[in-house]
């Protein structure tokens, strides 16, 4: 199970939103690119890129930006927020993007996110975010009325990299993963499950390793570690069981 650190941009800075709530916002930093290579440093192999004002307005105002954050990088860089065409995704592949995750387009076009996955197979990751077991999209400001369970079915026979899954109502909350949702997601879909949304200390972290085996094989972390209720070192120890210098690494957080 792989710990995943995650950076979410709004307006060029650091940000996390609660229950993706544009007006629940709080800043955790104005230089991102800082951050990541902050997380690279701690142990992160690899970096969760959302681009926050191109999933609300489906406009790419933070290229430059991501662009500096791939190039800066040695790990693979995966990232989602307003990939809502072919041309979009191509473009992201083309600032050295490892992955693409599409949320919104797998709600409205199927056919141009199966294309997609077949001209870049393993590359699309499949962004399902619910609330109350149904999928939201645009940034998680409209509802879909679409089962997540059912959406993931739907794409059975597409070589789709993974699924990353949000229970938006935990989003940002540290109150605890959906367990029962992730079993859920995991037993419905044929693809490895990222886990989103809620985790807030290494309790939690624990009690999603029993989902491993039900194919729950990720964990992103956001206002977790940005709060220091979890340190990234220890939960890649704990969770990820690789070899990371035993001695104590302290946070360097840019304001």
């Amino acid at each position: 199970m792989e710990i995943i650190p995650a950076i979410d941009i709004l307006d060029g800075k650091c940000v996390r939103l609660n229950q993706g709530d544009y007006n629940r916002v709080t800043l955790f930093g104005s230089d991102p690119v800082k951050q990541a290579l902050e997380w690279q440093k701690l142990g992160a192999q690899r970096l969760h890129l959302v681009d926050l004002d191109a999933a609300r307005t489906g406009k790419p105002i933070n290229d430059l930006l991501i662009k500096e954050i791939t190039n800066s990088l040695k790990i693979p860089v995966q990232i989602g927020g307003g990939v809502r065409s072919s041309t979009r995704a191509e473009d992201l592949f083309g600032y050295g993007i490892d992955k693409v995750i599409i949320g919104t387009l797998a709600i409205e076009d199927q056919k141009t996110v199966k294309e997609l996955a077949k001209k870049y197979p393993k590359k699309v990751i499949l962004g399902i975010d619910a609330k109350d077991g149904k999928v939201a999209t645009s940034g998680w400001t409209k509802g879909s009325g679409v089962y997540a369970t059912e959406l993931v079915k739907q794409f059975f026979d597409v070589q789709i990299a993974s699924v990353i899954t949000t229970d938006i109502n935990k989003d940002g909350t540290l109150l605890g993963p959906n367990i029962n949702y992730l079993k859920d997601m995991a037993k419905a879909s044929q693809f490895d499950i990222i886990a989103s949304g809620g985790v807030g200390s290494i309790s939690d972290l624990l009690s999603l390793i029993p989902l491993e085996d039900e194919g729950v094989k990720g964990i992103i972390l956001g206002r977790a570690l940005y709060d220091k209720k979890i340190d990234l070192v220890e939960a890649i120890k704990v969770i990820g069981g690789r070899n990371i210098n035993d001695s104590k690494v302290e946070y360097d957080f840019y304001a």
